[in-house]
């Protein structure tokens, strides 16, 4: 029983083996067709947004701005809460709109004056959403 113990294990012969690496997958998305806007309203008050009155507002903003041109620009007013609305617009007049609201020096109300301010504005609601603080106001609680 004096047997040598072979304790290394057997060198191998071949090089070992490679790992294949999976695919790469890549994913563009389409252009959206429409782009969004978070408004915010900004009153000395406590003046309460409505649909009606955001309606006229960016009514009165783009008309002022973009004269007929700006009024044809068609609005969806998606979610209006106390002081911030959101609305989808067409993706090629997003500028347009943009220069429109901060243009616009706002409407009376009384001795008050009412002002929106364009917090967010992009191509993809979610991304907005994301960086929003209050994106419940579209999805609810």
């Amino acid at each position: 029983m004096t047997e040598a113990m072979d304790l290394d294990p057997h060198p191998r012969s071949s090089l070992p083996k490679t790992k294949k690496s999976l695919p790469l997958t890549t994913l563009t998305l389409p252009p959206s067709t429409f782009s969004y806007a978070h408004l915010t309203l900004l009153s000395p008050s406590t003046v309460q947004l409505d649909p009606l009155q955001l309606k006229s507002y960016l009514t009165s903003a783009l008309s002022q701005f973009l004269g007929q041109t700006g009024t044809a620009i068609p609005i969806d007013i998606l979610s209006v809460s106390s002081s911030s609305a959101w609305v989808r617009l067409p993706r090629p007049d997003l500028a347009a709109f943009s220069a429109a609201i901060a243009a616009f020096p706002g409407i009376s109300s009384g001795r008050e004056r009412i002002v929106l301010k364009v917090e967010a504005a992009g191509d993809y609601l979610g991304a907005l959403i994301s960086r929003s603080k209050d994106g419940d106001d579209i999805w609810g609680p």
